[in-house]
């Protein structure tokens, strides 16, 4: 959980917050994420999302879908002494990384986003969240 606002230095490396350490010192998987962010898995995680895709069959195009753009882009690590992780020049440009990111804790995963990517979805999503009404009908 939680938001923060590392940078990434000059060779593509970024230092994860150190919440975050933990649960991915033992490895981690670096994808494409949905809404143009970056999705880190611990390796575990994504090992059991990779199991979930692949039981889809492969007439149904969405699920080649998912597949490409799950696999494709994977990149799997894991951080330094220093709890720094390399992102590649590839998934830094499909998300609009550059040196400034915000870094997101969304529960079984974390994700790296562009910070006017992040401003724009937040927005978006604090407007719909605010609208959420599960009130039962009288």
């Amino acid at each position: 959980m939680g938001t923060y606002t590392p940078k990434v230095d000059e060779k593509g490396r970024l230092f994860l917050p150190a919440k975050f350490r933990d649960a991915l010192s033992e490895g981690l998987v670096i994808t494409q994420g949905q809404e143009n962010c970056l999705t880190v898995w611990p390796e575990a995680t994504f090992m059991a999302e990779a199991r979930r895709a692949q039981e889809t069959p492969m007439t149904n195009k969405d699920a080649r879908d998912y597949r490409r753009v799950l696999f494709a882009g994977a990149e799997q690590g894991t951080p330094d002494k220093q709890g720094r992780i390399g992102i590649s020049p590839i998934l830094r440009a499909s998300a609009g990384i550059e040196r400034d990111v915000v870094v997101a804790g969304v529960g079984d995963r974390v994700e790296i986003w562009n910070p006017q990517r992040w401003a724009e979805y937040s927005a978006g999503a604090q407007a719909k969240f605010a609208e959420l009404d599960e009130t039962p009908p009288l």
